[in-house]
């Protein structure tokens, strides 16, 4: 797949199939809306552009939200289900400024060359959000494209949708959330040196940097952890842990069994269940019999 940042680095195109969004978790109904416009790109032999926002509009407009994927697993994953092009574009004050008429005339027709556009059924685009696909099926007959709504794609009768998605993760649905993504919720990063705090208590951790400003759970999980094709059992803490008065967001996972030098190797923490919210104690002793405690209710889940 390639990526493309920045219009500014948009070369001129015959032709394409468009769909447009943040795309964040790159869950079932995103998954619909890409295959859809995957067997439409083939059978007109175009490109497959997918187009979404760095910031997002809502991180722009100060109302950020909780990523459920980062910018690097969002980028596999589209790559996995066979997107030709990832266009990402620079969203600051002047592009939120364009019309929605202009954008579909200036971008999506002359730079893209767009032939066939799939959106989801309450997508809305440029200043104040005033476009919507009523304005694209209605500049579609000027412009010489075609455009397709795509409803939403329900598990039982709930909406799958990414804010969905977050709330079910932040309330510890796993199981729920999972079903909605087509995959078990996971970080994965690359195993870095921390401050060692974790052994002087006798719990000794890997550390994962979180790439994403705001992580949409915080907590005391039972995580599984793949390192090298192989799954251990642990129990990890995801947040700043007040009671060392940390101020940046960290992944600390405590693996049984586990003594081997892995610094330096990709990770991937599986969240199966969560054991409790991130709390300040005390004193060091009252965190260190509060972890006792986590390992042993995280243990007794896995039955080990």
């Amino acid at each position: 797949m390639k990526i493309i940042r920045g219009l500014h680095n948009l070369s001129q195109h015959k032709g394409c199939v468009v769909t447009i969004g943040n795309f964040d978790g790159v869950h079932l109904g995103h998954q619909e809306v890409i295959s859809r416009a995957l067997i439409k790109s083939k059978s007109l032999g175009v490109p497959f552009v997918v187009v979404t926002f760095f910031p997002t509009p809502q991180s722009f407009f100060s109302r950020p939200q909780p990523s459920i994927s980062s910018f690097k697993d969002k980028h596999l994953l589209l790559d996995s289900l066979g997107v030709d092009v990832h266009l990402i574009i620079n969203f600051n004050k002047r592009f939120s400024e364009i019309r929605a008429e202009d954008f579909i005339e200036q971008l999506l027709v002359e730079k893209l060359k767009m032939g066939y556009c799939l959106v989801g059924d309450d997508f809305r685009f440029g200043k104040d959000r005033i476009g919507d696909f009523k304005m694209l099926e209605r500049l579609s007959y000027i412009n010489g494209f075609h455009v397709e709504s795509t409803s939403s794609v329900l598990h039982k009768s709930d909406r799958i949708s990414s804010s969905e998605i977050r709330s079910l993760l932040c309330s510890g649905e796993f199981a729920l959330a999972s079903s909605m993504l087509g995959r078990e919720f996971s970080i994965t990063g690359k195993i870095i040196h921390g401050d060692k705090k974790g052994r002087t208590i006798g719990f000794p951790t890997i550390n994962i940097p979180i790439k994403r400003k705001i992580s949409p759970i915080l907590g005391v999980f039972a995580v599984e952890v793949e390192i090298d094709n192989k799954r251990h059992y642990g129990v990890c803490n995801l947040g700043k842990r007040p009671t060392v008065d940390g101020l940046k967001t960290l992944l600390e996972v405590h693996i049984f069994n586990f003594d081997y030098d892995v610094y330096g190797l990709q990770a991937k923490v599986i969240f199966k269940k969560k054991i409790r919210s991130e709390e300040r104690f005390p004193s060091i002793d009252a965190l260190k019999q509060q972890i006792s405690l986590d390992t042993q209710a995280t243990k007794d889940y896995f039955k080990i």
